[in-house]
């Protein structure tokens, strides 16, 4: 795929309007992809602050992705080698326990698409329940028992919770996840990087 039919698609889903109707606010979806992306983060949707932004990640829980990573923002940020795409481009909304599930329609429309721009992915992380329950419908296990399991999806994905502060208890109850995990994430991306 060149560049150009890239952009076109990349273009296309920037103007999709297919959940307007189910939004209260007007749809602003955020993406970022390359031809030449290593690494794939899919997570769930864009917060309120990445809605207004514009950027994906634009918050506390990318300062913390990226920690979680071992990158800068440089890097992060940089599409040839970070490929940015959720379950959900929209923000979909608040709610009175957090943000709204991410809209259903756009992995199914968008995501084999953009899938087929990017050949040279090495690692796909899959962040938070929504992105390994589409990419991992085999699984039945529950989010804590994916992560502890993460090696066994490997080389094809890395399952990670999703970074939210809201997550902080988790963490602390889980303390295996910085101790284990982590460590094996950021040497496989230093590898790749």
């Amino acid at each position: 795929m060149t560049d150009s039919s890239i952009n076109h698609l990349l273009n296309r889903i920037t103007q999709c309007t297919r959940c307007q109707s189910q939004l209260t606010h007007e749809p602003r979806p955020v993406v970022r992809v390359s031809q030449s992306s290593r690494i794939l983060v899919i997570g769930q949707a864009p917060g309120r602050k990445v809605h207004a932004s514009g950027i994906p990640w634009d918050d506390a829980s990318g300062d913390r992705l990226r920690d979680w990573l071992g990158v800068n923002t440089n890097q992060f940020y940089d599409p040839t080698l970070f490929a940015i795409m959720p379950m959900g481009f929209c923000y979909p909304g608040t709610g009175p326990n957090g943000d709204y599930p991410p809209m259903k329609v756009c992995a199914p429309l968008w995501h084999p698409p953009l899938l087929n721009c990017m050949p040279d992915i090495e690692l796909t992380l899959l962040i938070g329940q929504y992105a390994m329950k589409h990419y991992l419908p085999e699984n039945k296990r529950k989010l804590t028992e994916t992560v502890r399991n993460y090696h066994l999806f490997q080389p094809d994905f890395f399952v990670l919770p999703h970074p939210s502060p809201r997550n902080n208890i988790w963490q602390k109850k889980n303390p295996w996840f910085i101790e284990q995990v982590l460590p094996q994430l950021k040497t496989l991306v230093r590898q790749i990087l």
